[in-house]
């Protein structure tokens, strides 16, 4: 999810989500080290609880990383054992660590000696074509024993030479019962399945083998279904309407161009929001429309919804 869910994407997705666990894009060590921390680590206060998702492979790095997101007030800190990229493959960080659970585990101590907060892992269940369930038991079991209790399975393989990024999101083939016998071997850990999951009943279908999922791109393409299992699992909470949503919205735009943050940025993750409905292209549109975006303030966001109109009293 890099350069994908920051810090405006994920504000959009708590207002349509209260009660969700939002992840930060991964972050690597070398951003933090040697880049602008305060980019990479501010974060809106409405946020909460948030995970700060860390990309890296030595143990004092990720140490002083962890302690950063701490101090900047992060809930969680998530290492990634599982990003497939040509980028970090060749910083032999993110999928590459589960061929080194012994590393790993050494990571997640640095961390946890640093930090109160919960240091957790994310991660594949094998590499290139190797199956095995024992190889993923074992990776975890690893770092089970370090007392790290939150593990995030995407259950796939990732296919380190001759698929890209892409593919590994789709080409791999799903494993849900291997990542469901995890909870069976390791039942006081929290398991949390990722990968393939798209749509509420795809999660209604899921969750009585785990104890949570997470969502990736699916909610980039579609926020709605934020909106959707937020209103499914947590029917107490008052959902905001359209016109709360978009005029919250236009406010957050506004502070954020009076801090000289481009509006492009900030409706990069608004595309989607209203997919198959009639003259959803005209949202769009307005909202892509580079002449109105340079200069432009919140007001554009309340223009590009007037143009589609509202669907009804509540956003779902």
């Amino acid at each position: 999810m890099i350069d994908v869910t920051d810090k405006h994407c994920r504000f959009f997705h708590r207002l349509l989500a209260p009660h969700a666990r939002l992840y930060t894009e991964m972050i690597t060590t070398g951003a933090l080290t040697h880049g602008d921390i305060e980019r990479h680590l501010d974060f809106n206060e409405q946020e909460h609880p948030v995970a700060l998702q860390l990309g890296g492979s030595e143990p004092d790095a990720l140490a002083r990383a962890a302690k950063l997101g701490a101090q900047w007030g992060y809930d969680e800190i998530n290492l990634n054992c599982g990003c497939p990229s040509e980028r970090v493959q060749k910083g032999a960080f993110g999928a590459c660590l589960m061929a080194e659970p012994t590393l790993v585990a050494d990571c997640i101590k640095a961390m946890q000696d640093v930090v109160d907060v919960p240091v957790t892992v994310k991660h594949r269940l094998g590499l290139d074509y190797e199956e095995s369930y024992s190889f993923v038991r074992d990776f975890v079991g690893k770092i089970y024993d370090t007392g790290c209790r939150v593990f995030v399975v995407h259950a796939r393989n990732a296919v380190l030479k001759g698929l890209s990024p892409k593919d590994n999101r789709d080409v791999p083939p799903l494993r849900y019962d291997d990542a469901a016998k995890l909870k069976q071997d390791f039942p006081d850990a929290i398991i949390v399945l990722n990968g393939g999951i798209s749509n509420l009943a795809a999660c209604d279908e899921q969750m009585p083998n785990f104890d949570g999922v997470m969502l990736g791109r699916a909610p980039w393409h579609d926020p709605s279904i934020l909106a959707q299992i937020s209103k499914a699992w947590w029917p107490e909470l008052t959902a905001l309407s359209e016109e709360e949503l978009i005029e919250s919205l236009v406010l957050y735009a506004d502070k954020q161009v009076d801090q000289e943050v481009p509006l492009r940025i900030m409706v990069r993750p608004l595309l989607g929001l209203f997919n198959g409905r009639p003259k959803s292209r005209l949202w769009r549109q307005t909202l892509s429309d580079s002449k109105q975006l340079n200069g432009g303030r919140g007001d554009l966001i309340r223009t590009a919804w007037k143009k589609i109109g509202p669907a009804g009293p509540k956003f779902s």
